[in-house]
C-alpha cells in the first residue's frame, strides 16, 4: 500500500484533509480517503500523515499488504506503537493477520506541535461515551488539562459507515442536535466529523473486532493541532475483556508524541455507566444507543441494543424517567427477535440479573437466563 497526495481542501462549507491510497498486493481500486469537518472547526483540522497511517493499517494487514509506504514524516513513537498493534492483531487472529513493514518518507526527529493542554473525546451519544464525559466532569476541574473540552461526533461509523445503507445525513444531523443539548449543558464544544476510512474494507467482523478503534484514533490525529489527549470510551469492563476494535491494550498504541490516545473507564461495568447517565438529566433525555437509524426517534426501542439498555434501566428503576424510549417497561416478548449470546454480549446481561432479582423482575431474569442457554430463532 502507498499513501500519498495529502491535501487540505474546502467544498460546500466543509474542510477536508485527504490522502490517496494505492493498493499493491490486493486487487482493490485506488481510493481517496478523508476526514472533514464544518467551517467553524476548520482551523483545528490538519494534514497529518499519522491520521492516514493509523486509519489504513488494519485493512492493509487484513488484506495481505506487505508494506505501507507513506509520504511525510512519522513519529517514531507511533511507529513503535503500531509494531505492537500489529503483533496484537497477529495473536488475536491466530496468525491470519501478519505484520507488514511501514516505510515512512521520514522519521520525525521531535514532536511537531507544542503541548496544547486540551483534551477531547469521541462522543457517539451512547451510554459508554456519555458516562466517560460525565465521569470526566466529576473528576477534573474545568481548568485542568485533563478536562474534556471537545466532543467529536463522527459520521462514517454506524451512520454512513456501510455504503449499501446510504449516508443518512439526516440521521446524523438529528443525532448531532441531541448531542449539542448535552455538550451545551457540559460546557464543551461539539465537533461534527465526516470520514470514509471505514469504506477501505467494509467487512463487519473486521470493523467490530479489529478496526473501529483505529479510525477513532485517526480522527484524533487529524485534530492534533487542537487536542493533545484524545479519549475513547471503553466498550467492555476489565473483567470481561475480549478482542475488540477498541481495547485497553490496543487504543494507546495509536499514540504519537503529539497526541496521546487514552482508553477510558474500563473499570466501570455497564450498569455503573447507566447510573451515571441516569443521574445527569440533560444526557438522560438525549442519549442514542440504537443502530437502526429509524426515521423519527433516536432509539427504535426494539433492537437488541435498545432492549438491553432498557432492561438495564429497569434494573436501576429509571426507564420510566427518560423520553429516550417510547416504552416505559420491558416485557419478555421484546427479546424474541434476536439473540443475546453473540459478539460477547453475555456479560452485559449477566451483570443485570442481581438488580433485576432485587426488583422482583423474575420474568426478565428467566428470559435472560433462557436466552443465554441456547440460540434463538433469529440473529440480530
Amino acid at each position: 500500500m502507498r499513501i500519498s497526495n495529502f491535501n487540505l481542501t474546502e467544498a460546500d462549507h466543509r474542510f477536508r484533509t485527504s490522502a490517496t491510497v494505492v493498493w499493491e498486493d490486493s486487487d482493490r481500486p485506488e481510493k481517496e480517503i478523508f476526514i472533514e469537518t464544518t467551517a467553524p472547526n476548520a482551523g483545528a483540522l490538519s494534514v497529518n500523515p499519522h491520521a492516514f497511517l493509523v486509519g489504513c493499517l488494519i485493512p492493509a494487514i487484513h488484506l495481505g499488504e506487505k508494506r505501507i509506504a507513506i509520504s511525510g514524516s512519522i513519529c517514531p513513537g507511533l511507529m513503535e506503537g503500531l509494531t505492537s498493534a500489529m503483533a496484537l492483531m497477529r495473536v488475536w487472529s491466530n496468525g491470519a493477520m501478519q505484520p507488514l513493514v511501514i516505510e515512512p518518507q521520514k522519521v520525525t526527529e521531535k514532536p511537531g506541535i507544542d503541548n496544547r493542554g486540551r483534551a477531547g473525546m469521541v462522543y457517539s451519544g451512547g451510554i459508554d461515551s456519555i458516562a466517560t464525559l460525565r465521569a470526566n466532569m466529576l473528576r477534573y476541574p474545568a481548568e485542568h488539562p485533563g478536562a474534556i473540552k471537545d466532543c467529536f461526533f463522527i459520521h462514517g461509523f454506524d451512520i454512513g459507515g456501510v455504503v449499501a445503507r446510504g449516508m443518512k445525513y439526516h440521521v446524523f444531523d438529528r443525532g448531532l442536535a441531541a448531542m449539542e443539548r448535552v455538550t451545551t449543558a457540559a460546557g464543551v464544544e461539539a465537533i461534527p466529523v465526516y470520514t470514509n476510512i471505514r469504506h477501505l474494507c467494509d467487512d463487519r467482523d473486521l470493523w467490530l473486532n479489529r478496526f473501529f478503534g483505529a479510525v477513532l484514533a485517526a480522527v484524533g490525529h487529524a485534530f492534533s493541532k487542537r487536542v493533545d489527549l484524545f479519549c475513547i470510551a471503553a466498550s467492555y469492563d476489565l473483567e470481561n475483556l475480549a478482542p475488540c476494535g477498541s481495547h485497553p491494550l490496543l487504543d494507546p498504541l495509536y499514540s504519537s508524541f503529539d497526541l496521546a490516545i487514552a482508553h477510558k473507564d474500563a473499570h466501570l461495568k455497564r450498569i455503573d455507566k447507566l447510573r451515571l447517565v441516569a443521574d445527569w438529566e440533560p444526557a438522560f433525555q438525549n442519549f442514542r444507543v440504537c443502530l437502526a437509524n429509524v426515521e423519527d426517534r433516536l432509539n427504535c426501542g426494539k433492537c437488541e441494543k435498545c432492549v438491553r439498555t432498557m432492561t438495564g434501566l429497569v434494573a436501576i428503576e429509571a426507564l420510566h424517567k427518560t423520553s429516550a424510549f417510547a416504552a416505559d417497561d420491558v416485557t419478555p416478548e421484546m427479546f424474541a427477535p434476536f439473540r443475546i449470546d453473540i459478539r460477547h454480549r453475555e456479560p452485559f446481561y449477566l451483570e443485570l440479573l442481581p438488580a433485576l432479582e432485587k426488583q422482583g423482575r423474575m420474568d426478565l431474569v428467566s428470559t435472560i437466563r433462557s436466552k443465554l442457554k441456547g440460540p434463538a430463532t433469529s440473529a440480530s
